[in-house]
Order: structure tokens, then sequence, then C-alpha cells
């Protein structure tokens, strides 16, 4: 018995030391920041289409794909806004601005008949699915048309344009690029419905590299983290803007209390990431011109990294867990059916 003990023992530490062992290497891999020495195919005579690009990511991404020889197709919302003109102030005559709405069938294949009329020598080499909103609730606080707006431009807006814009991606044996986030696998409080649109939008990606390997056409997804400050995708709340919304039976669930608690820690929260694009804008430029692109970019501060490194191989009661550890998540049980 003792020494069924002692073996029992010694097979429990091999196991810890082998799971250990491989979660080391598998944040050590995804941690790894693309190389600007990857970087060799050349841009010339090649075209990219960029979503999303009146600002933030898709903004400072196609004036750099312009930089390196890229046909840049920057499609903007707002055409005439302050970001597409800048576009077409800053960029060379590469670069062309083109009005695109995600969401719209008809913005799609206007913007599609443009690209094939303009098409550089090398085709359309890459499609930078970018353009996303956010937005923050605790899924009672919501509606169906909150998750129906997140989907309509984070899932579907992608999918419509790469249905659209697949098949000269292939003639070009070219690159897909998506733009996911870290909550598309990382569960926590108020980010159910954009939760869901990236979650989506990367099992769509999955199943279009897959698909696409056959062809010569390589797959990416960018995840990064916390990037409120830099692109501003976040907009600031008023707690009493989302309270005065709740219906009665709703007041006296979550208190006024716990709504402003809330509202303070997300703005704190989206206060302290980052306060510029690089990291972003470098792993997409890699994954458009590199030879060898990762087929996921995790994108955050080193620690952040190794924690969402091994965060999905979690166990679901462990992964869940943690959130009992954060004083917030104490501080909200306490609050919830309190006097308002």
């Amino acid at each position: 018995m003792a020494t069924d003990a002692s073996a029992g023992q010694i097979v429990a530490v091999f196991t810890a030391f082998v799971c250990v062992a491989l979660l080391l290497l598998v944040a050590s891999r995804r941690r790894r920041r693309p190389s600007r020495e990857d970087d060799e195919e050349e841009g010339a005579g090649r075209g990219v289409l960029v979503t999303g690009c009146d600002s933030g990511f898709g903004h400072h991404l196609a004036l750099q794909l312009d930089a390196r020889g890229f046909a840049v197709f920057a499609g903007c919302l707002f055409p005439e806004g302050r970001g597409a003109l800048t576009l077409a102030q800053e960029g060379s005559c590469r670069l062309r601005v083109l009005k695109l709405d995600v969401t719209s069938d008809k913005d799609v294949e206007e913007a599609k008949r443009v690209v094939q009329i303009n098409l550089p020598e090398n085709g359309l080499w890459a499609v930078v699915n970018n353009a996303g909103i956010s937005d923050w609730a605790e899924t009672e606080w919501s509606n169906i048309n909150h998750y129906t707006k997140m989907v309509e431009v984070n899932l579907f807006g992608a999918i419509r344009t790469t249905i659209a814009f697949l098949p000269l991606v292939r003639v070009a044996k070219g690159r897909m690029v998506f733009m996911s986030s870290i909550f598309a696998f990382f569960h926590c409080l108020n980010m159910g419905a954009y939760s869901v649109s990236k979650r989506g939008l990367e099992a769509f990606a999955d199943c279009l590299r897959v698909e696409m390997a056959s062809f010569g056409v390589k797959v990416s997804i960018v995840q990064p983290g916390n990037f409120g400050r830099a692109t501003n995708i976040v907009k600031t709340k008023k707690s009493w803007n989302t309270w005065d919304n709740l219906n009665p039976e709703q007041k006296l669930v979550f208190s006024r209390e716990y709504m402003e608690l809330a509202n303070a820690y997300f703005n704190t929260v989206t206060g302290a990431g980052f306060t510029e694009v690089s990291m972003v804008v470098d792993a997409l430029l890699h994954a458009v011109s590199s030879p060898r692109p990762q087929y996921r970019y995790l994108l955050a501060s080193r620690l952040d990294s190794l924690f969402f490194s091994w965060y999905p191989l979690l166990p679901t009661a462990v992964s869940d867990g943690i959130f009992a550890l954060s004083p917030m998540y104490a501080r909200r049980r306490k609050m919830l059916y309190s006097k308002q």
C-alpha cells in the first residue's frame, strides 16, 4: 500500500510538472512578438482592403501599409469625416478612401466594384476585418437590440466583407486578417454582448483558416487586450443613464450604489490601458506581410499575456473561481438587493 501511495505521488508530481511545462511552452509561443525582420513580402503591386479606418487601429494601419508600397483601400464609415480626410491628405496616391458600412450589403458590393476596377497588377493580397464597436452592460441591463447591433458589426459585418472579397484574395493566395479581442475567450462581468460577437468571429475565422489552407490563403486572428485609451472605441458612460433605463423590478435587484461602482470600475480599467496603438499595428502588418504569419496574435502586457495564455486551458470551475478573488466581484455580491 505504501508503495502504491508513493507511486501515486510520483505520478501526480510528474503530471503537474508536465502540465506546468506545457503551460509555459504555450505561453512563450503565444507571447512571441512579431519581428519586423519577418516582414519580407513586397507591397508594390498588391492591394489591401482595411475596414474601420475612420480612427484607431485601422486608420494607423492604412497609413503604414501605404508607406510600405501597398495599394490601400481604406473603408470608412464616414468618408467625409475627419479620419477619412486625414487619410486622403497624409496618404499617397496609392491610398483610396471608400465609403464602407460593413452592415450594408449595398456598401460592400459598391466597395467591391471600386476595388476590382482599381486593383494593382498583383491583385487583392489581403483583407483586414478591423471594423468594430464595443460596449459594456450586464445581461439584464440589455435588450436584444444591444446584442443585435454588436453582432451585426463585429461578426456579420466581417462575414459579409469576407464573403464578398474572398474570391479575390484566393486568386492572389493572400491573407485574411480578423480583429478579435481577449474577450473572445476571457469571460467576465458586463462584456456578454461583446464576447458573443468576438467568440463567434474567431469560430468563423478558425473554420475559414482550415478551408483556405488548400488554396494557400493564410488566416490570422489578432487579440488585443486593453487598448481602450489608444482607440477610444469604448465610450464613457454615466451611471444614471443606465439606471434610468432599468425597470422598477431591476432597480430592486441592482442597486444604484452598485451601478455607480460598476461604472467607476469600468472607466478606471479602460483608462489604465495602453495609450498608443503600435503593438497592434505591428501585429497587423506582420499578419499581412510576413511569409510566416501567426495564427493568433495575443497582444497585452507581458504579465497579462502570461495570464491569458493559460486562462483558456483552465477547467471551468477554476476559471470561474478566479472571479471570486476579485474585490469588485465580492463588493458586487454585497450590493445586490441592497437599498436604493
